[in-house]
């Protein structure tokens, strides 16, 4: 059996077992939506743990009545980089060996010879190509095939589908949702689990009444972990390395990055690595600037690709202006240009998940990106 290293803090993948924190009653939510059979959209900003907290489901539900199958489509370029993702994600995640696969190629994708690279252990796992493309298969066979597959298995299929905002960003977008939901929703032996990293793009492809996937399943809307359920796990892991933080300290960590899952870990990680025996604010600040450190290439690259008018708008937001941006006193404070541009500048600002839009105003994303921009670009 293999040693695994016990790792403190965990980030910028997903999570599992004793890296996973709280989240009991979504985790529930979630079982009893896959178990009857439920569509759901999980929807929320990044680094809130949806990957994470989809695949603790995937591991709780009935196996002897329902299969689970995950993909991450964010590398599908087109609608058929999709069809070949989707059609390879099922087949191999629904055979425990290659031989099963291959039958069920036959029997599915008969049209079809895919090429299938297998490790030296042949009872290991093995990685597939199916190379379809639109003169073998119509989409709509290739969104068909999980119902087949289900009827055949005797079971049900949970199909979740990974940086599903992907779709908008295809050639002939709106005629693919159409397809999309045109199958899915006829399938009586499947259900799917679709969410994103891009808050504003999934809301706006299930949100919006006029586009295809409206109301197609049970909207989710993750919320942050709160700081009460996240001071046993931080204190439990500074205690198993022999170091003490107190609940005021947890505090800070949470208030510091909003409570954003990815952030808290990485954040908390720093603080440890700065701490001898008892964190301090002293290791808190510490591991704040070495947070901003590591994000700093990242935060350059982004804002490299904004126009003097987006960088000005930011930091009419960094300087506490969340609403009424196209009056004349904040146009001129802030040198916004005309009112002309500000719709046009908060488009592409949500569009790139610069920006956030709530009830109260608009307001940056990323917590820490606001304390970089703040160190960087405002109080210089």
């Amino acid at each position: 059996m293999k040693k695994q290293i016990n790792k403190s803090f965990v980030y910028g993948v997903s999570v599992s077992g004793d890296n996973f924190t709280d989240r009991i009653k979504e985790t529930k939510r979630l079982k009893m939506d896959f178990e009857n059979g439920l569509n759901v959209v999980l929807i929320s900003p990044r680094r809130m743990g949806k990957t994470s907290l989809i695949k603790k489901v995937q591991q709780s539900v009935d196996t002897e009545i329902i299969h689970t199958i995950y993909m991450d489509i964010y590398d599908c370029r087109s609608e058929y980089d999709f069809y070949n993702k989707f059609a390879e994600s099922i087949l191999k995640q629904t055979s425990n060996k290659a031989d099963v696969f291959l039958e069920r190629v036959k029997n599915f994708l008969t049209r079809l010879t895919p090429k299938v690279s297998f490790n030296i252990d042949p009872n290991s796992d093995f990685s597939v190509s199916l190379g379809i493309t639109p003169k073998e298969y119509k989409p709509e066979e290739i969104l068909q095939l999980p119902e087949l597959i289900a009827k055949q298995m005797g079971k049900h299929l949970v199909i979740c589908i990974d940086e599903f905002q992907q779709v908008a960003e295809w050639q002939d977008s709106l005629q693919v949702q159409k397809r999309m939901r045109g199958v899915w929703q006829h399938q009586e032996h499947v259900s799917y689990c679709i969410f994103g990293s891009k808050q504003h793009m999934m809301n706006k492809l299930f949100q919006n009444k006029r586009m295809p996937f409206y109301q197609f399943g049970e909207p989710n809307y993750l919320q942050p972990i709160p700081t009460e359920d996240w001071l046993p796990f931080i204190q439990r892991k500074f205690s198993d390395k022999g170091l003490v933080i107190s609940e005021q300290h947890v505090k800070i960590i949470c208030d510091v990055v909003q409570n954003q899952s990815s952030y808290v870990q990485q954040l908390a990680w720093n603080v440890m690595l700065n701490t001898e025996q008892e964190v301090t604010l002293d290791c808190i600040q510490e591991g704040i600037n070495d947070l901003l450190t590591q994000c700093t290439p990242l935060f350059m690259e982004q804002i490299g690709s904004l126009t003097g008018y987006q960088m000005n708008f930011l930091r009419a937001i960094l300087s506490g202006q969340h609403n009424q941006f196209t009056s004349q006193t904040v146009l001129s404070t802030y040198q916004l240009g005309t009112k002309s541009n500000i719709s046009r500048m908060q488009e592409v600002l949500l569009e790139k998940d610069f920006i956030i839009s709530t009830q109260e105003g608009i307001f940056l994303s990323d917590p820490v990106m606001e304390l970089w921009l703040k160190k960087n670009f405002v109080h210089k």
